[in-house]
């Protein structure tokens, strides 16, 4: 292929531009990772880096115009341009005679879905919604993954796409962009198209980041089939995955509850006869006295009088009233 200085020159131009674009969409890279970390030494590792990109692509940038200025005058002075040879019209075709068209055939009805596959927002959930700050519409999510477990730093371990029973929590793990604080989020999870958990609040994290939506439920409600959640920024949807589970779920062992009854229970008042004295044994047998009811018992004496009566005991009513209400 013969190239001549012009042409050679726009190429190099071009190839320049080139470079210097992909070291700024590299440093821009850069930028973005370093946001996201929170080790100060690695962060400031990759702005350094994104930095010397930077410093390179316009270094590059301005080089390619100086090329593209400079370089094709430079080299005439060197080499003195030869004239090239004109190209001889040849002779030129006489139009051969054009086929007439046919007659087009009419478009058919095109059918119109009635349902569009993009996922809504149910009205029950978005009743629910307390946030009353405006969604950012350039808000981004990413695809999610699901695992088992996470990390601290919200990424996915041994992330799949099945997972087999017993299942008790399944995470769903996400990069965004573009968020804004206190934003109504949801997000909703499915079972062959039915929904069996949801969660909707407003946004608490940063712009942009990692992040994960979670779904815990009892061991025997996680049932074979084919699972999907879906991702709402307000009534928008953002980003949806799918994952399936296989094998029986086990059956929820019922365990007895005893229920405390109310009951109430009443001991009526009974008369207790206390001793409140002791016979001397100089002491002659009194008469029998009459006993008196008395509220309190008396006190008992020190000493006792030869062949003086003396009660030999008191009748105390101890009233008692429990009641048994379980609290």
């Amino acid at each position: 292929m013969n190239l001549d200085i012009e042409t050679t020159v726009r190429v190099i131009f071009v190839l320049l531009l080139l470079a210097a674009a992909v070291l700024f969409g590299n440093a821009v890279r850069l930028f973005r990772e370093a946001g996201r970390l929170n080790f100060f030494l690695k962060k400031r590792e990759l702005l350094g880096r994104a930095w010397k990109a930077v410093l390179y692509s316009l270094a590059i940038l301005g080089f390619s115009f100086f090329i593209n200025t400079f370089a094709e005058p430079a080299t005439y002075r060197v080499f003195s341009p030869s004239p090239t040879a004109s190209q001889v019209p040849s002779a030129t075709h006489s139009p051969t005679a054009s086929l007439t068209f046919t007659a087009t055939t009419q478009p058919t009805e095109t059918v119109t879905p009635e349902f569009t596959s993009t996922p809504m927002m149910p009205a029950v959930i978005s009743e629910e919604f307390t946030s009353e700050v405006t969604p950012n519409p350039d808000a981004v999510f990413s695809q999610l993954v699901f695992a088992r477990d996470i990390t601290t730093s919200y990424e996915a371990i041994d992330p799949a796409d099945t997972f087999a029973n017993p299942v008790d929590v399944i995470y769903g793990t996400f990069s965004y962009d573009r968020m804004t604080l206190r934003a109504q989020w949801s997000s909703l999870w499915f079972r062959d198209g039915e929904l069996i958990y949801y969660e909707t609040i407003p946004w608490n994290g940063a712009s942009g980041g990692f992040g994960f939506t979670d779904c815990q439920l009892p061991v025997d409600q996680w049932l074979p089939g084919n699972y999907e959640v879906q991702m709402f920024v307000g009534d928008t949807w953002k980003a949806s995955g799918t994952f399936s589970i296989t094998g029986e779920a086990p059956t929820a062992t019922p365990t007895e509850t005893l229920v405390p009854t109310a009951t109430s229970e009443v001991q009526l008042p009974t008369a207790t006869i206390t001793p409140a004295f002791t016979l001397s044994p100089t002491a002659t047998l009194p008469p029998p006295a009459t006993p008196t009811l008395t509220s309190t018992p008396t006190p008992r004496p020190t000493g006792i009088p030869t062949n003086t009566s003396v009660p030999t005991a008191t009748i105390v009513p101890t009233a008692t009233r429990r009641s048994t209400f379980f609290r």
